[in-house]
């Protein structure tokens, strides 16, 4: 029996109005060129997801978040989509209404560009499974659970 890997991480998406602030990434191997949360990283070990969310805010935006101001949107397990994924992905999504500070590429080799996004009118550049959380906030659901790249057995289907 193969070792499963759990690899957690936290994504911010800064809302102004119907709008949510979005980066392009550019130079970190996985998904140049596409537009993504604001801020987004692992959890590190020790740390909750919500304390993650609040650290990577700071660390590419420049921005004070207090841990009330973060609102699940939802919590999404992910796989590759095989038939036999050794790793999995546990994301925590949050939306944000305040903040202290305005947001800032504070990483520019990593983040070409921010910009603003109505949810009704979102990139066609961007993850499948960021725009899947995007349009459960744009619903304006309580906080859902989501699963990706799981067998139809799997999901209890």
């Amino acid at each position: 029996m193969s070792r499963l890997f759990v690899v957690p991480s936290s994504y911010v998406y800064l809302r102004r109005g119907g709008a949510v602030l979005l980066q392009r990434r550019q130079n970190t191997g996985y998904m140049d060129g596409c537009w993504a949360a604001g801020a987004a990283g692992h959890v590190e070990l020790g740390e909750t997801a919500v304390a993650a969310a609040i650290r990577e805010a700071r660390e590419e935006l420049g921005l004070v978040l207090a841990p009330e101001a973060l609102s699940a949107v939802a919590v999404m397990q992910r796989t590759d989509g095989t038939d036999n994924p050794i790793e999995q992905r546990v994301d925590w999504f949050f939306v944000c209404d305040d903040w202290s500070g305005e947001p800032q590429i504070l990483e520019p080799r990593k983040c070409a560009e921010l910009a603003w996004f109505d949810l009704d009118a979102l990139p066609d550049q961007m993850p499948d499974y960021e725009r899947e959380a995007l349009v459960a906030l744009r619903r304006g659901a309580a906080a859902t659970l989501l699963s990706r790249g799981f067998s139809a057995l799997v999901n209890g289907s």
